[in-house]
């Protein structure tokens, strides 16, 4: 066997060696398992159930009616009618009603003045106030729905009247002069699950995979200080063998975790499903690379034990949601937040995974996001490589360093 093959059979042996080495750790480690297995089989479950009502319906509002006619009942007849809405009573002042949502009566208060009907007997305009509870803003969202469409339909039916009074026909004047339809892409329920599960789905997978990769990293380091510096159950590999064995143990476990999270949670829930799994499970492939990297990176620079996992991770998991433009566009940033999100893999997998799921795009229409985690792939493994390189060399000196002085003592201990 030639010298270049030979060399290509012993890294292929040692990525064996390591990958059957990692598998066996991952397997026979109570924590690891539950980071690994559990924790993505559980938490899609868990966060769905939670949101799975997906809009809010019926919220208590209470009415000051100051009007106290039969167009301000028929307002609020309307109101309750909504899906959005529930009138739970009439207060007598809006000082009554402040104290009804002191004590969670109500998260919302309506208040029609007395000229409410006078006004709109005359033709003009008439203004009815609304005080919105701002601890939520998805009830807010549902408050001015509802609110906008009741008023639309009583603006027509009272501009429908007048043109009857006047003479004018409804086929003359009494429509609208423009009418709109509104079409939601990728979230046609308005539900609240559907908007952000498929990306929260995104962050569990990445965030329990560098989880466990920094646990297995800190239970070494723990191995190697009871053993003198040595972990007995490293593998001697080169660090592109290391890196490679090891990536190919987590995506033994991930890909079929992926399927399960990315592909059977929306369709037991109904959650917005149409992109194939042909696309995002290449997709979501360097994405998973791309985490392992930077796991054992965060592992090599800031965990020294098991438990210090546990903190990068919980840390990190805000910052991380944050960042990935489900709670804020990510355009709207600061230039500085913006690149950060840059370097998260997952920033770029929600992105490219909504495209694919709830709008069925291809990989070639997420092509800048497929190609940023491809990048990030490269980068990561080059700053491992390196600080990998950088901690053999100081092992190799300390251990010269202490032979040298161990030998330069032996003469005088015999003396």
């Amino acid at each position: 066997m030639t010298g270049p093959l030979r060399y290509m059979a012993r890294w292929v042996s040692e990525v064996a060696h390591v990958w059957k080495r990692e598998l066996r750790l991952m397997f026979t480690d109570i924590g690891i398992i539950l980071f690994f297995f559990v924790l993505p089989l559980a938490y899609p479950l868990v966060y769905t159930l939670i949101y799975n009502p997906e809009v809010v319906n019926d919220i208590a509002v209470a009415v000051v009616d100051n009007s106290r006619t039969s167009q301000s009942r028929d307002l609020v007849r309307q109101l309750d009618a909504t899906p959005a809405i529930d009138v739970v009573g009439y207060a007598s002042s809006l000082s009554e009603a402040k104290r009804w949502h002191a004590e969670k009566r109500c998260y919302g208060v309506l208040v029609i003045p007395e000229s409410y009907a006078r006004n709109l007997g005359r033709g003009e305009q008439s203004t009815v106030e609304f005080y919105s509870d701002m601890s939520l803003l998805i009830r807010f969202r549902s408050f001015l729905s509802a609110l906008t469409d009741v008023q639309l339909a009583t603006g027509a039916k009272i501009r429908s009247e007048l043109m009857a009074s006047a003479g004018v026909s409804g086929s003359m004047g009494g429509g609208a002069p423009i009418s709109n339809q509104a079409f939601f892409l990728g979230d046609t329920e308005q539900g609240f699950a559907s908007f952000v599960i498929p990306g929260i789905l995104v962050l569990i997978l990445q965030q329990s995979l560098i989880l466990g990769v920094t646990m297995l990293a800190g239970t070494s380091t723990e191995r190697s200080l009871r053993n003198g510096g040595t972990d007995p159950l490293e593998v001697p590999a080169g660090i592109t063998a290391t890196a490679v064995g090891k990536t190919l143990a987590y995506l033994v476990t991930y890909i079929p975790m992926a399927v399960y999270a990315l592909h059977y949670v929306p369709m037991i829930f109904s959650l917005p499903h149409i992109g194939s799994m042909t696309q995002y499970l290449p997709f979501i492939l360097p994405m998973f690379i791309a985490s392992s990297f930077l796991g054992m990176i965060i592992a090599r620079l800031m965990v020294r034990e098991r438990e210090m996992a546990f903190m990068v991770v919980v840390f990190t998991s805000v910052v991380f949601l944050f960042l990935s433009g489900l709670t804020w566009p990510r355009y709207a940033m600061s230039p500085f937040w913006y690149w950060v999100g840059n370097c998260i893999p997952a920033v770029w997998g929600v992105e490219g995974f909504i495209r694919i799921n709830s709008n069925g795009a291809d990989l070639s229409a997420v092509s800048h996001p497929y190609l940023m985690m491809w990048l990030q792939c490269v980068v990561y493994f080059v700053i491992y490589w390196a600080l990998m390189k950088w901690t053999r060399r100081r092992q190799v000196v300390a251990a010269v360093s202490q032979k040298d002085i161990s030998a330069t003592e032996l003469p005088s201990e015999t003396v």
